[in-house]
Order: structure tokens, then sequence, then C-alpha cells
């Protein structure tokens, strides 16, 4: 038997070794593996041009995001996570908070009963039946929150839902941030 075969199988575990090893050094400095970056970060919200969810003669573009800051949040009565996290968004938005909602791959009909049934927190909401703003924006599923500035630049993608961690920890600084600048 050729001696140069019995080193294949050590060979593969010292690259394997050395992969698992990078990756256990990543996660001790703190790098989250569940966090999903954003191309976007920097960049103005994608151009689109969708109608609102619950009338259908009005539609939008990205217009709708210059003025000030506020957050996009991704969400569908699909998602057992957003109904999760509404009754928060809706006590968010009793706060003054501004938040413009991206209905996903979903049934019109559905969207708008869930609205009337939970409240509804959003000063727009968004009818992206065919998920193709989703798409632009790098969805990978709902929920997800962007924090847009007054520029309607994205400057921050959550995955996940929003709630009173996560809000007081990331998302409330960041836009109080937001609403400090566009005030000067």
């Amino acid at each position: 038997m050729n001696r140069k075969l019995l080193f294949i199988p050590l060979g593969l575990f010292m690259v394997f070794a050395v992969v698992a090893l990078i990756a256990l050094n990543r996660n001790a400095q703190g790098d989250d593996p569940t966090k999903l970056e954003s191309v976007l970060i920097g960049h103005p919200v994608p151009e689109f041009r969708l109608e609102d969810l619950v009338d259908p003669t009005k539609r939008y573009d990205r217009d709708i995001f210059v003025g000030e800051p506020l957050l996009l949040n991704v969400w569908a009565t699909w998602c057992p996570t957003c109904y999760a996290e509404h009754q928060y968004l809706n006590q968010l938005a009793s706060q003054g908070v501004k938040i413009i909602g991206l209905n996903y791959k979903d049934e019109r009909n559905k969207a708008v009963g869930w609205l009337n049934d939970l409240g509804n927190p959003y000063l727009i909401s968004l009818f992206d039946g065919d998920g193709m703003l989703g798409l632009d924006l790098g969805v990978y599923g709902a929920p997800e929150t962007f924090i847009i500035d007054a520029n309607g630049v994205v400057q921050y993608r959550h995955v996940g839902d929003v709630n009173p961690n996560n809000w007081a920890s990331t998302l409330e600084p960041l836009y109080n941030q937001l609403l400090a600048e566009a005030k000067q």
C-alpha cells in the first residue's frame, strides 16, 4: 500500500480542525453567527412602487422614507414571530416611534384583518405580495426591521422580533441618535 495514502485522513482532519478553531475563535470574540449583514447599510432604500395594503388605489415609492428617521418592519400573517412582536410594535408606535410596515408575501385580506384585530402600528402599510421589495432589501424571512435615517438611507438591519430587550440595547439608541441628527 502506498504510504502517501495513509496521510490523506490526517490531512483532512487537520483542515477540519483549523476551520473549527477559526469558528470557535470568532464566537469567543463576540461575533454573532446569527447576525445577517446587509449590503444596503449606508445605501438608500431600493427603488419601488407598491400599493397600500388597505387601499390598493394608493401607491408609494421610496420618497416615503425621506424626512424623518423611522423603522421599516417586514411582517406577514403566516409568521408566528411577527404575531409575538406585534403588541410591542403597537406600544412603540403609541410612544411616537415612526414605523412603516411591509406586508411580505402574504394574502391582502388576511393582513388587513390582522391589523383590524390586533391594532395597526404602521404609518403606512405597503403590500409586497410578490416579495420583490423584500428581495431587493435582502430579506430572508419575517420579521426583519430596518432603521432608515431621514435621508432614506438604511442604517441598520435587525433580523427577528423587536422586543423590549433588543429595543433598549440596540435599536432605540440608534433610532434616537438619528432623531437627534435629523433635528440639527
